[in-house]
């Protein structure tokens, strides 16, 4: 039996679906000159919902998708992106999301639209927990959700990969490789004290992610480190690698960080301080202090780390920014010692170790962007 002789008993149920489809498609795109992505993920959570309600419960019969498709590119010429398989993507989203079906309550303020069957006024409704990405939600692309969606079924992954594809801007083959790589079960957040130390809740929930446990440094000469005698000297040299290829360094750190200086000056009581590294990060919307340190980890960094945030947040924070963040960053650490070291400080402090290219596994080596691409992503 044919496609169009399985649709044929449904063919007046079928006129309207398109109609519904092809209605919510033009209201859509005459709201996305605001919000392009934002708008689309609507437009799509709320085309996957309708398509699952008719398809998961029996209403329309095998081949109904693609000749709804193809009565789409007839009545609007140009239009890509509902093809049969991308409209069961569709619908994948939606399932996928589901528990943010808002249930006819109002999702969005801007859009003035007319009642019809699909709407994507009232498609998401938010959650009240503080843990979901909400600006990361929306600025992923849909092509990334699906992928992800696909491949990962526990939410707090899901909402691993949908961060980092919103902050490092990553094409779809290097979320793939990440996917493959099973990189959320790989990573880890840095041993801190945010969630106690920084009143707001939401405020903690983005510095806990945005420090990673280890990063990789694969611009540091080690041969050049290796050859020096003195540990401040080895410091130095590891400094002066990171000043050299700053940009590098911050694409490691993560997107919004902006390079304030190195041998930062600090002075209290006529007594004075350096601080290594010191950045801004306009996504916390505060200064962050980072220790070089070419050894093993030791609670003693923590106490000089942060005499530097009281003077940082003493004399140097600005009255609108948040207090100061820092970050010990060493060659090693004992990560139950470092959580153990930082829990009784009052002011927010990580511990993240690094890696330089020679010590990483070699499937990380192979895995990792070559260095074009990290030039056109600067």
């Amino acid at each position: 039996m044919s496609d169009a002789q399985k649709v044929k008993p449904i063919d007046s149920a079928l006129r309207q679906a398109v109609v519904d489809i092809k209605t919510a498609i033009l209201q859509g795109q005459y709201a996305a000159a605001k919000e392009v992505n934002r708008i689309q993920l609507l437009v799509y959570f709320s085309i996957g919902k309708y398509i699952s309600a008719n398809t998961r419960n029996g209403v329309w019969g095998t081949g109904v998708l693609n000749t709804i498709s193809e009565q789409l590119r007839r009545e609007l010429p140009g239009l890509r992106g509902f093809s049969e398989t991308q409209m069961k993507e569709m619908r994948l989203f939606y399932e996928g999301w589901s528990f943010l079906d808002a249930n006819s309550s109002v999702a969005t303020d801007e859009l003035q639209l007319s009642n019809y069957p699909i709407d994507i006024t009232t498609a998401i409704k938010i959650p009240d927990a503080v843990s979901f990405p909400v600006e990361d939600f929306f600025n992923v692309p849909f092509t990334h959700h699906t992928r992800i969606l696909a491949a990962v079924k526990d939410l707090d992954a899901r909402y691993y990969y949908i961060h980092r594809t919103a902050n490092e801007h990553l094409p779809v083959s290097r979320l793939k490789a990440l996917l493959q790589e099973q990189s959320h079960a790989h990573s880890t957040t840095a041993p801190n004290n945010f969630m106690q130390t920084i009143p707001d809740a939401e405020q903690a929930r983005r510095a806990v992610m945005m420090f990673k446990d280890e990063y990789l440094l694969d611009f540091i000469n080690v041969e050049e480190i290796g050859e020096r005698d003195a540990r401040d000297t080895d410091e130095r040299v590891v400094e002066q690698q990171v000043i050299q290829n700053i940009k590098q360094f911050i694409m490691t750190f993560g997107n919004d960080f902006s390079f304030v200086g190195n041998q930062y000056h600090l002075e209290a009581y006529g007594e004075d301080m350096w601080s290594d590294l010191l950045f801004f990060n306009r996504a916390l919307n505060c200064l962050v202090a980072v220790e070089l340190k070419v050894g093993k980890f030791k609670p003693a960094y923590l106490g000089q780390l942060y005499m530097y945030l009281q003077v940082l947040d003493d004399k140097v924070r600005k009255p609108h920014e948040n207090p100061s963040i820092g970050i010990v960053l060493c060659r090693d650490a004992n990560r139950s010692f470092a959580e153990y070291a930082v829990r009784d400080y009052n002011k927010p402090l990580g511990v993240a170790t690094y890696r330089t290219a020679d010590e990483m596994p070699e499937e990380l080596r192979k895995a990792l962007p070559p260095a074009e691409e990290l030039t056109k992503l600067l």
